[in-house]
């Protein structure tokens, strides 16, 4: 697309002629400047255009769904095309917690705050984060409700959240192959208490594969951030 071929590069021409006095701003035209203030991790426009949606009376969570997740699309297919790269995957995130921090309030009373719930968390002995938190952040800009219980997460943790919060998936992620076995031990929890059935299971990180995942007893592994929440997203029935 060439400059000035979008939505909001006409826009921003019709407002240096005054177009804005006559046609007010459409629900289309802020969401529009959500998703491309996401892609451009444009921290201060991602808060600017949660706000006037929110005084749009713009539901909160078409917020989300239609203006912060499809930024997060673009990036997904940018850093699968090799434009993007981890980095970028991490701005990505943390504009994201921005905007978040918004209309998370609104989705909460609005009764309509994800797609499902997932409980992250990095295994016990384990202190990488850093792929754990981009998959929290982009499945929240996807719409799902996230427990990020943080690192070095023992057992008893995921388990105690899981049930706690209802979840239907439970992440583990882990870098280093000696906090792996840990994974094992948290899937061992989830069956003797009896939810391990209603629970999906993805396993994440460095030394982790499909491979191990079976052999433990898990439901997949991601082999990175945006594998993760594509695998989520199919479970929970979204495109």
């Amino acid at each position: 697309m060439k400059k000035g071929d979008s939505l909001i590069d006409r826009l921003n021409l019709g407002s240096s002629i005054g177009l804005f006095e006559v046609f007010p701003m459409t629900n289309e035209v802020v969401l529009e400047r959500l998703k491309e203030a996401v892609v451009k991790f444009d921290v201060d426009a991602v808060k600017e255009a949660c706000n006037d949606a929110l005084q749009q009376k713009i539901p909160p969570y078409e917020i989300l769904t239609e203006g912060m997740a499809k930024g997060m699309e673009i990036i997904g297919e940018k850093y699968e095309t090799g434009e993007f790269f981890l980095s970028e995957l991490i701005m990505a995130g943390e504009t994201m917690k921005e905007g978040m921090k918004i209309i998370e309030p609104y989705l909460q009373a609005e009764g309509k705050s994800s797609k499902g719930q997932v409980v992250l968390g990095t295994v016990e002995g384990d202190l990488h984060d850093i792929g754990k938190n981009i998959v929290a952040s982009l499945l929240r800009g996807s719409g799902f409700g996230v427990a990020d219980l943080g690192a070095d997460v023992p057992p008893r943790r995921f388990l105690e959240e899981a049930e706690k919060s209802n979840a239907q998936i439970v992440g583990m992620s882990a870098l280093l192959t000696t906090t792996m076995v840990k994974m094992a031990d948290t899937m061992k929890a989830l069956v003797e208490a009896g939810i391990r059935d209603r629970l999906k299971v993805i396993l994440g990180g460095a030394p982790v594969n499909s491979a191990y995942a079976t052999k433990i007893g898990a439901d997949a592994a991601a082999n990175d951030a945006i594998d993760g929440m594509a695998i989520c997203k199919k479970w929970a029935g979204v495109p």
